[in-house]
Formats: C-alpha cells, sequence, structure tokens
C-alpha cells in the first residue's frame, strides 16, 4: 500500500484567507459559503472501513477560496465541527456525511465522520373513511359528522364542555391556538417564535449551534461542545461563538461514532464529490443523454485511438542509407506480403475511464476519457482527455494530459472525481486529482466556447513553481 504525500501550499496565506476575526451571524453583507469537498473511503460505498473528507474549494460569494486554509483557526471552516455535506455522484445526492473531528495529516487538513445515508420524506396514506352507520361509500355529497368514540363522554354529565371534548380528542382537526413558546407566561417559555425555528435540525443556517446561542443550554442537557486537543493533532468543537457555519449537522450532545481515520492514498480508493452549501438548491445532474445512442460508442471509439497515438512509444527516424539498399527493389515473397499486411495489434488501454457530462442546460456533450498503459510502474504511461463532439460528428480534442511513471511530479496524472458545480451558477466544472509520485493537488476545469479552461488548484501553484509565481 503506498501512501503519497498530500500538498499544501508553503507559503503564508494571503489576508482574504484568514479569519477577520467576528462575523455577525444577521449581517446584510454575510458571503454565500459554498464548500466542495472529495470523500475518499475504503470499503463498501456507503458503509466505509475508513473515510475522510478532504477540503477543496470554499465559494464565499466573489471567488474561489482554497478550502484547507480559509477561515482556519485552527481548523478551516470546510471542516466546522457538525458540518454537514451532501454526497454527490453525478449531481445526484447519494448520502450524508457529518464531520465530528478535524486533523491535519501530512501537512494538510482532513475531516473525519460518518457517512449517512439521505433522509427520504415520509410517504403519508390518505385517511380513510369512517363508517359511523350513516355513511354511504356511493354518495358524494359532504357530511359533517364526529367521529366514532367523540361522544362517549357525552353523557357525563359535562355537557358544558361537550364541544371542546369532542375538538381535543380528535387528532386530525386543525385548531388555530398560540403557540406554548409564543410568550404565554403559562407556557413557562418567553423564547419567541424564534426557538420554533432554531429547533428545526433540517434548516440550513450560517450561524453558531443553538446549543451555544442559549444561555439555557446548560440546563437543557445539550451543552455547548468546548473545542478538545488530541494527541494526534485532531480537534472537535468551536472555541469561538461567533464563527460562522455551514451547515449544522446533528444537534450538540448527539455526536456520532467517528470510523476509523483513512491515512495515506492507498491503490484502491474509492472518491466521491460532496457539497456543503448554506443555501438549500434544486438538484442538478450531468447526466447527458444521446439523440442516438450510437453517437456515444461512436465518439468513444474516437477517443480511444487518439488515446493510443498519444500513448504510443516514439519510433526512431529511420536512416536514409536504409532508404537505397539493392535489397527494397528485389520481389517480395508470399510470406512477406502477408505480413506486411497484417496490422499490429492495437496498444491496449488499461483502467480505462469513459464518461460524457452536460454541464450546462441544452450544453452538449462534455466527454472525459482516460487511461494507461501496461508495465512496470515507472514505465507506465497515462493519458486524459477532454473532449467536445464538432459540427461534423467528430471528436474535438479541448485538453491533453500525457505523462509517464518517472515524470509524475513534474506532470501529475489526472484522475477524474467527477463533474461539481462549485460556483453556485448551475454550471459544471469538472474535478480532476493531480496525483504526483510524492504529492498531489486537486483542480477545477471549466468547459465553456470550445475550451477546457482550469479555475482553481487547491496549494497555491503547479507542481514544481513555488506558491505566487
Amino acid at each position: 500500500m503506498s501512501s503519497l504525500v498530500l500538498m499544501v501550499g508553503l507559503a503564508a496565506p494571503a489576508a482574504w484567507a484568514q479569519y477577520p476575526g467576528h462575523i455577525e451571524k444577521n449581517a446584510t453583507d454575510a458571503p454565500t459559503l459554498r464548500a466542495i469537498g472529495v470523500i475518499e473511503w475504503t470499503g463498501d460505498e456507503g458503509k466505509p472501513a475508513k473515510s475522510r473528507l478532504v477540503p477543496i474549494t470554499v465559494f464565499d460569494g466573489q471567488a474561489l477560496q482554497d478550502g484547507n486554509v480559509y477561515l482556519a483557526r485552527p481548523q478551516p471552516l470546510a471542516l466546522g465541527y457538525e458540518t454537514e455535506y451532501v454526497i454527490q455522484r453525478n449531481g445526484k445526492p447519494i448520502g450524508l456525511y457529518d464531520i465530528t473531528k478535524a486533523g491535519q495529516q501530512d501537512g494538510t487538513w482532513v475531516g473525519f465522520g460518518s457517512w449517512k445515508p439521505m433522509v427520504r420524506p415520509k410517504s403519508f396514506a390518505p385517511p380513510k373513511p369512517i363508517d359511523d352507520g350513516g355513511f354511504d361509500a356511493n354518495d358524494d355529497k359532504p357530511v359533517l359528522h364526529r367521529r366514532q368514540g367523540s361522544a362517549s363522554g357525552s353523557g357525563s354529565g359535562s355537557g358544558s364542555s361537550d364541544s371542546e371534548s369532542s375538538g381535543s380528542t380528535d387528532p386530525d382537526r386543525p385548531t388555530l391556538h398560540k403557540k406554548q413558546d409564543s410568550g404565554d407566561p403559562s407556557s413557562g417559555n418567553s423564547s419567541g417564535s424564534g426557538s420554533a425555528s432554531a429547533s428545526d435540525p433540517d434548516r440550513p443556517t450560517l450561524h453558531k449551534d443553538s446549543a451555544q446561542n442559549s444561555p439555557a443550554a446548560p440546563n437543557s442537557g445539550a451543552a455547548a461542545q468546548p473545542r478538545t486537543d488530541t494527541s494526534d493533532g485532531e480537534h472537535s468543537g468551536v472555541d469561538d461563538p461567533n464563527r460562522p457555519h455551514l451547515i449544522r449537522g446533528k444537534p450538540a450532545g448527539s455526536v456520532p461514532d467517528v470510523l476509523p481515520s483513512q491515512i495515506g492514498v492507498p491503490t484502491e480508493i474509492g472518491q466521491v464529490v460532496a457539497v456543503s452549501d448554506v443555501k438549500s438548491r434544486p438538484e442538478h445532474t450531468w447526466e447527458y443523454t444521446w439523440a442516438n445512442p450510437d453517437d456515444e460508442d461512436k465518439m468513444k471509439a474516437q477517443m480511444e485511438e487518439i488515446a493510443r497515438r498519444a500513448l504510443a512509444p516514439k519510433t526512431p527516424p529511420s536512416s536514409s542509407a536504409s532508404k537505397t539498399t539493392p535489397s527494397s527493389t528485389a520481389p517480395k515473397s508470399a510470406s512477406t506480403r502477408s505480413h506486411a499486411k497484417s496490422k499490429p495489434e492495437p496498444l491496449a488501454l488499461v483502467d480505462e475511464e469513459f464518461r460524457v457530462f452536460e454541464l450546462t442546460y441544452g450544453g452538449g456533450a462534455s466527454m472525459v476519457l482516460s487511461a494507461r498503459t501496461e508495465g512496470p510502474a515507472k514505465e507506465q504511461k497515462f493519458v486524459t482527455l477532454i473532449a467536445q463532439p464538432d459540427l461534423y460528428g467528430n471528436v474535438l480534442v479541448l485538453f491533453k494530459s500525457v505523462t509517464d511513471g518517472a515524470h509524475l511530479d513534474e506532470t501529475p496524472r489526472m484522475r477524474l472525481v467527477d463533474a461539481v458545480d462549485a460556483l453556485a451558477d448551475n454550471r459544471g466544472e469538472l474535478l480532476f486529482e493531480l496525483r504526483g509520485a510524492t504529492q498531489r493537488q486537486f483542480a477545477l476545469y471549466r468547459v465553456l466556447r470550445g475550451s477546457a479552461e482550469k479555475i482553481f488548484v487547491t496549494g497555491g501553484g503547479e507542481f514544481g513553481v513555488a506558491p505566487g509565481i
């Protein structure tokens, strides 16, 4: 099992990436936060043996910030305690990931938590009609009557309260009354209507947890979680009550068990995109539907041929002397002619992956193909292509990356993670892992107007280039 050193920028982060110290939760100019991360795990999907979340970027409403350093005090905002991420594949939610601890591995921050299934809304069956003896199922005339048993206490002598008891015993009857926490002295709670919204665990918020807001939290059995430092450098909790949160996960005091931490980058590791946003946004999948299913096979075959040409070994040019040898003019035998006619076997593509996305509504197909050659690790060659169909139905390559096992720290291998909306503009970007021999980064590419442009890379610089150069 090989491990790679996670790369992080060595220079001090810029001023805009630092926590200003105090942000009012009700400020009108509060930023729109959207965090993107990558869940990495080993074992079964949904029930991993080990897992972690690698923060990639945080969109603050204006620009993409490095998720590993943005508002770090000490752990970055993207790994705040109880921050909840929605795990996505091809834009479709497939699970939730709650951050319960954060720590540094090989000089970069990662989060640890639990993978949970998506919470599906409950389906309620319509109420069945009640037959009290005078109900006709074939009669569509509305009937107003009490339920069976509602008049059982009518003969007890409390005739003055019959109308009240009949309504109170009917659990389906709508009522109009004040909330218990609306300031009624009899309720014993004068917190106002705001406590009702704060008690909703599914409502996205950008403020500290309710247990930290309420001065009575120690008496309610859900005390605020203090930050604790463990011997392995992990941190849990938040020591600043005014620090903003992305999404509140489980209520304070209900911390799930932390699964064993994933360390290093094993050969067989799963990767999937995770998104945490302060706003609820409609689901947007990136699946592309071909008008003619045969077009997909045609595009894939063309991209495979381009990949084979890129991975083929370079043949040395033939010498000029061999072109004028007497044997070149001699008649060829039948065996020689048959050997010349036979074509060599096509280059085998190992670990081939071909995916097609619709990154914008009606924007056409954006195709990604990646593969490598066989052989020892140092001799393997890797290729990644980003392409689109042109007007004539052929492949138009927008981006090509070719490298080999001996130069991975100079030109890393590109591994597609997935498409994700990093800027909250309903447009998908392609998220790649740039994996070298001893380091790695993540990069976002935007496909637009017949080009593939890199718009963000973690760590502050490219392989072999100091940050800021």
